[in-house]
């Protein structure tokens, strides 16, 4: 997976089930490219539970109308290489779970994927984090709450506040704007629900921009700003 060879032009593979099943949009959020590059990995060397994670992070933030910001991100998650092998995933820090696995038994999505090119529509779209597989990963620390500014503080309290949260529940009901504040005001303390309605209008209101990327959810919609060749 490690060919480059593609007339010059710069490329990625990348999983079919990350697109059609998690509902992950391209081009890259700047979160999502930052991401990649700090813990120095390849988009398809991560699982793809590990890209709901991310997906549903975003998703989250969008909701307390918060940036997803890394530092959030590996406050409650934390980089781990499977074996011997250049597999990287992520999981949830003992003792401050945030999301459930996407699918407990992820099976038949290797064989699978798509090469991705830029297009004349936007050249830069692959810029700013690594194409291909890497073998030293970075590793880093689990973010304490201590290290982030007050704001990120914030936000990790109300996130923590709702207890686990189903992953594929909220991939489902991304862009419901009735189901997904429901769902996340379910089994808060008092406390916390009065943080997470202090921030529904927020939400609410960003729904309206969020039907543009929905019609970026098929495959074949795409086309436009990538070149995907399936391998």
């Amino acid at each position: 997976m490690d060919d480059r060879s593609n007339n010059g032009e710069a490329f990625f593979f990348f999983y079919q089930t990350v697109f059609k099943r998690i509902g992950l949009c391209l081009p890259f959020s700047g979160f999502e490219r930052e991401l990649l590059t700090e813990i120095n990995v390849a988009p398809a060397q991560l699982h793809p539970n590990s890209w709901a994670f991310i997906k549903v992070f975003g998703i989250l933030c969008g909701y307390v109308g918060q940036p997803p910001s890394v530092d959030i991100f590996l406050h409650f998650f934390e980089v781990r290489k499977q074996g011997k092998s250049l597999w990287v995933s992520f999981s949830g820090i003992a003792g401050g779970i945030l999301l459930s696995l996407f699918q407990q038994s992820y099976m038949g999505w290797r064989g699978k994927f798509f090469r991705v090119c830029c297009t004349d529509h936007d050249r830069t779209a692959l810029d700013g984090f690594p194409l291909y597989w890497v073998k030293k990963l970075r590793v880093t620390k689990p973010k304490t709450l201590d290290e982030l500014p007050s704001t990120d503080r914030e936000v990790c309290l109300i996130l923590a506040s709702v207890g686990v949260l189903d992953t594929a529940e909220l991939i489902a009901c991304e862009y419901d704007s009735t189901t997904l504040p429901q769902y996340l005001s379910m089994g808060t303390t008092s406390h916390s629900s009065s943080l997470i309605l202090a921030f529904t209008s927020v939400y609410l209101c960003s729904c309206v921009n969020c039907l543009f990327a929905l019609s970026f959810h098929s495959v074949a919609d795409y086309a436009s700003c990538f070149d995907l060749a399936c391998v």
